[in-house]
């Protein structure tokens, strides 16, 4: 027997898309700069140093004394001879008053007068220790520095920016059917 039947066949429907992708360039130009930095300014004082040497002791030492300083000796030397001798006059005219007493006064101050010193001779050293005097002041240095700020300018640029939106259109490829067969009626 023979049932009657519906046939139905159907086909979904295919859709497709159509992209277009999006372009966009994005450029940054550099930043425009100007940098200066002046120099610092310095300034250098400087006290030179001092070397004093006096040899004035060491040259007198070996008989090399100035014209000033030998008349000053000679004054200074015949001054204590004067005193030296004024102090012995002083001392035999003393001696005169009291002759009465015993003794041979005379004889003994012409005996004295007559005599000369004895030279004391020793060992020495020419010119004698430490005889050279120095002094030295050292130098000395100033710095005085003043920094300079350096001088910046930026100039900023803005980025190129260029987009073309991207677009999607859909579109069918296939319609849907629906196929109805009716068997055996």
């Amino acid at each position: 027997m023979q049932i009657p039947q519906i046939r139905m066949e159907s086909t979904f429907i295919k859709l497709g898309l159509d992209i277009e992708k999006p372009n966009q360039q994005i450029e940054q130009p550099q930043a425009i700069q100007m940098i200066e930095q002046p120099q610092a300014i310095v300034q250098m004082e400087i006290t030179p140093g001092r070397l004093t040497i006096d040899q004035t002791k060491a040259r007198e030492d070996v008989d090399l004394k100035s014209v000033f300083r030998r008349t000053e000796d000679a004054a200074q030397s015949g001054y204590q001879d004067w005193m030296a001798g004024l102090a012995r006059r002083a001392q035999q005219g003393t001696q005169l008053r009291s002759i009465q007493y015993k003794g041979n006064t005379i004889a003994n101050q012409a005996k004295a007068n007559s005599e000369r010193e004895v030279k004391q001779f020793n060992i020495g050293w020419v010119p004698s220790p430490f005889s050279v005097k120095t002094d030295y002041q050292p130098s000395q240095l100033h710095i005085d520095v003043q920094v300079q700020k350096p001088n910046i300018q930026v100039q900023t640029q803005k980025p190129i920016h260029e987009y073309t939106p991207g677009k999607v259109t859909p579109e069918v490829l296939e319609k849907n059917q629906l196929e109805i067969d009716f068997v055996n009626v």
